[in-house]
């Protein structure tokens, strides 16, 4: 089915059993937050939630929230959406089989935008005040309510039109912090489409006008966050994806033509000048913190009479936004050797936050002659990582060589990690780059947008054999005050506490060079060649996605690598086994996000026995 509204979309879902209706209040300060992450964690329908306080609008949490929901969707668009994209990988492909290729005309029909011409437009029927619309805050330390689900549209000054426009997903803060009345806060992190036409619009001394869409067709949102390739806009991957071709309409007063199907519209333009925003519970499991972004001025909030107003909660994977990611993987997979060349597969891991851990399976074919494979070709491949698209983002660049393990997966994260560690000579395969940007939203390095990154490449055969266990550990040596209560997190990986960080940013800790100089001593060290130290080794151990989540999140090449033996030679850094990561909490870092208590205890109530969520949060 092609929804035409997110109103057609609630009506199928609650005809087939996936949606149910709350009717009883609930509070969009945290509490709303609160239900939608046991809604995610326990596999609940659709939630739509027709009495919020301080709204008059209906709440749509959960939409996304199981990958059989998201495949219900567009279960009549999947194919061909597969089909296009196929085609755009292996263009040679259409020519070898072109009846399959004309099964695909009908659809990227709904790949052109169509621009309405009188009539109706039903974003447009109806006008309020952004002070009307819903007041979400998920975490206790936002800075104020935030649009969780926006669709930010914006066009390249250079060339207007639909054609060079972007649609992406840019938090929106509603208020608080120094915001007038008709103030939002547009929070776009660094390498975000809408940053190329905004440096164009000031460039040419003029504000850059701006529609933040909310609702509309689930098509939309899927295509707001989607990394496409060169030459496919988010309207027409909208357009193909939903099944029918995204309604564009204009309006007298409005610089930008707007999505006449959406549920609501904001429009504005960015003012010249930034002003606070934040902080706000973020997709990495801590808070972004208050900084300067850009404000967008509001002059008019429109919206459909029957308008419904969708939302998601961001925090530690998993989340909703995770069913994203294996969506976006499922589509896009075929592309990865066209945008990458070297590059067979990607994935950036979702428990270790995203952007901080991206590991990879390449190719290593430059010297096929030597008796010894070693990292050449992986090493290209990695500069094209980190050189386009999203993967640019990657903190720690993880490679493998296909040749060596032709079934190996990188989404198969523990035995990718396992694969890696037994192939690494770690005198030679790692290779820093530092005081680089970084992802907005990574705390770990010199400040914001700033730190360093490690690109992990390793090939040929096994040079150790991992240690299994806490068995396997054998007779530690003698380690220096603070560090203690040792465990084993899988095959090669050794974690153990260390004392309280108390240094500043960019500052290496003499205590971990002396760990890593009494690990010189332990004779099994090549059997956990990487070490994690942490705060509360029982915690980072206990599960894979602790690890991933401790080990990557918590830590900056630059500054928390050390190693056995470490060393600098012609520039080049390496060590011996075992590498050290120290992922301790700084001083500097953001804080993680915890719930408040009082909100637990009220989600608890609504989901007991009697309770309107009864049944439905597991």
């Amino acid at each position: 089915m092609s929804y035409p509204s997110l109103a057609a979309c609630v009506a199928d879902l609650e005809r087939t059993g996936q949606l149910v209706r709350i009717d009883a209040e609930i509070d969009p300060h945290l509490e709303l937050a609160a239900i939608q992450r046991r809604a995610f964690a326990a596999g609940a329908p659709a939630l739509l939630f027709t009495r919020v306080r301080g709204s008059r609008f209906p709440l749509l949490g959960n939409l996304f929230g199981t990958r059989e929901r998201l495949h219900f969707l567009f279960r009549h668009t999947l194919r061909a959406v597969e089909g296009v994209l196929a085609a755009k990988a292996d263009p040679a492909d259409a020519l070898r089989h072109p009846l399959r290729s004309l099964r695909l005309l009908p659809a990227l029909r709904h790949m052109l935008p169509r621009l309405r011409r009188g009539g109706p437009v039903p974003v447009l029927s109806s006008s309020c005040r952004v002070a009307d619309l819903p007041r979400l805050v998920s975490w206790p330390q936002d800075g104020g309510p935030f649009i969780t689900l926006p669709l930010v549209y914006s066009e390249d000054p250079a060339r207007p039109g639909p054609d060079a426009s972007n649609l992406g997903m840019y938090r929106v803060q509603l208020s608080g912090n120094d915001y007038a009345e008709d103030e939002v806060g547009l929070h776009y992190q660094i390498h975000r489409g809408i940053g190329v036409h905004h440096a164009a619009a000031l460039e040419r001394g003029r504000p850059l006008p701006v529609h933040v869409f909310v609702g509309g067709p689930p098509a939309l949102t899927v295509a707001a966050v989607m990394p496409l390739p060169e030459g496919l806009s988010e309207l027409r991957f909208a357009g193909l994806l939903g099944g029918r071709r995204v309604d564009l309409a204009r309006a007298p007063g409005l610089p930008l033509p707007v999505l006449a199907e959406a549920d609501f519209c904001l429009s504005g333009y960015i003012l010249p000048t930034c002003k606070p925003e934040g902080p706000f519970g973020d997709h990495v499991g801590y808070y972004s913190l208050r900084h300067d972004f850009p404000v967008l001025r509001v002059t008019a909030v429109h919206h459909r009479p029957d308008a419904i107003w969708p939302f998601t909660v961001v925090g530690r994977p998993p989340q909703e936004d995770t069913v994203f990611g294996d969506f976006i993987h499922e589509l896009t997979g075929a592309l990865v050797p066209q945008v990458f060349e070297g590059i067979r597969e990607v994935h950036a891991v979702d428990a270790a936050g995203v952007h901080p851990l991206l590991l990879a399976v390449g190719s290593e074919r430059y010297t096929p002659y030597e008796a010894h494979r070693r990292p050449r070709e992986l090493l290209t491949a990695a500069l094209h990582l980190l050189g386009t698209t999203q993967t640019a983002l990657a903190k720690y660049v993880l490679l493998a060589a296909h040749e060596d393990a032709p079934g190996l997966s990188a989404r198969d994260v523990m035995g990718f990690l396992r694969h890696l560690l037994e192939r690494t000579h770690f005198d030679r395969d790692l290779h820093f780059l530092t005081r680089t940007t970084t992802d907005t939203l990574d705390y770990t390095g010199l400040g914001l947008n700033e730190g360093s990154r490690l690109i992990w490449a390793a090939a040929g055969e096994p040079v150790r054999r991992l240690g299994n266990g806490p068995d396997d550990l054998g007779d530690l040596p003698a380690l220096p005050e603070g560090f203690g209560d040792v465990r084993c997190a899988g095959p090669g990986l050794f974690v153990l506490r260390g004392p309280r960080h108390d240094l500043g940013p960019n500052e290496p800790d003499p205590r971990m060079e002396a760990l890593a100089d009494a690990l010189a001593r332990w004779p099994r060290r090549e059997a956990f060649p990487l070490v994690t130290v942490c705060d509360d080794a029982a915690f980072c151990a206990a599960s894979p996605s602790n690890w991933l989540w401790v080990t990557f999140t918590r830590s900056d090449p630059a500054t928390d690598v050390y190693g056995v033996h470490g060393r600098t030679h012609a520039r080049h850094w390496g060590c011996e086994a075992p590498l050290v990561l120290d992922a301790r909490r700084k001083p500097f870092h953001a804080p993680p996000l915890e719930e408040a208590p009082e909100t637990v205890r009220r989600v608890e109530t609504l989901a007991g026995p009697g309770g309107p969520l009864h049944g439905l949060l597991g």
